[in-house]
């Protein structure tokens, strides 16, 4: 007689690409009576498989925030091929929510826990008129900039830091919480300190004006830590601040030093790296 466990189909682990558009979102997280990009996507599984695993993402991008390519995660029982998987998601999910890639990854691969480096953009619009088709995906920011301050800022951040003072003080989020990627254990403390491959303004052409595109490439990135970069930068882009202040903010390791919040509207998750044989599927 054949053992009924070695019959059963073991889970396959699946990796999806996702591009959302944030603004009607509460965010990637699941929360109780709300939309978010997480639940929508768990539901849309449910009714196409009956099966409803809760998708890891590789960070918990907040409500009004956009992704380009973010990175999910979950096993299946269902022997589905990728591409009707795929097709069956864009049929199901709502119009804000698309997925361009489903792979077969290996059953160790975890989006969140196996990124490697993780990439955003942050959009801010230089002209006096923001359209209505812009106004949801930037931050239309009126106020005199001088683009070389704001350059020189970007490289302030460059290298391994303590990022305390551009971290989220949320009381009401846990310390499990208090980053987009932190790790499982909700007692232990969580690091502050990240490493900035990259960090860069550029200037984009558009039939508006110009777009000022803030684009930071890291290991890790702590809850608002982008929006609270952006923020400071801009203050120091109008004045308001010098650049040279920037080390001496970082160092304080203060939320209260550091300068304003940009809008969630103009910050889009824009990739995700992995060691490309964490995404190859196992041998069957």
């Amino acid at each position: 007689m054949h053992d009924p466990a070695q019959l059963a189909p073991a889970p396959r682990t699946w990796k999806v690409t996702l591009t959302y558009d944030g603004t009607d979102f509460f965010g990637w997280q699941v929360q109780p009576g709300k939309p978010t990009v997480q639940g929508e996507l768990q539901a849309a599984l449910g009714r196409i498989t009956g099966e409803s695993p809760l998708p890891q993402g590789s960070g918990r991008t907040d409500a009004g925030v956009h992704a380009l390519a973010q990175v999910a995660s979950f096993a299946l029982l269902a022997p589905i091929p990728a591409d009707n998987l795929r097709r069956a998601l864009n049929r199901t999910l709502p119009a804000a929510i698309r997925v361009s890639e489903v792979k077969m990854v290996r059953s160790s691969f975890h989006a969140r826990h196996s990124a490697q480096a993780k990439t955003y953009e942050y959009r801010v619009l230089r002209s006096d008129l923001c359209p209505p088709f812009l106004a949801r995906y930037v931050y239309a920011y009126r106020w005199p900039l001088d683009f070389e301050r704001l350059q020189g800022g970007a490289q302030s951040f460059l290298g391994e830091h303590d990022f305390k003072s551009f971290a989220a003080t949320d009381p009401d989020r846990t310390t499990r919480e208090a980053e987009d990627d932190a790790g499982d254990d909700p007692v232990c403390p969580v690091s502050t300190v990240r490493t900035i491959f990259a960090s860069a303004w550029e200037r984009r052409a558009c039939e508006a004006g110009e777009l000022w595109v803030y684009r930071v490439r890291g290991n890790g990135f702590l809850h608002h830590m982008v929006r609270n970069l952006v923020g400071t930068m801009l203050d120091a882009g109008r004045g308001a601040l010098a650049v040279e202040d920037l080390p001496a903010i970082l160092a304080a390791q203060s939320r209260m030093e550091a300068g304003p919040t940009a809008p969630a509207r103009g910050l889009f998750l824009h990739s995700v790296e992995y060691d490309p044989a964490e995404e190859e599927p196992e041998m069957q």
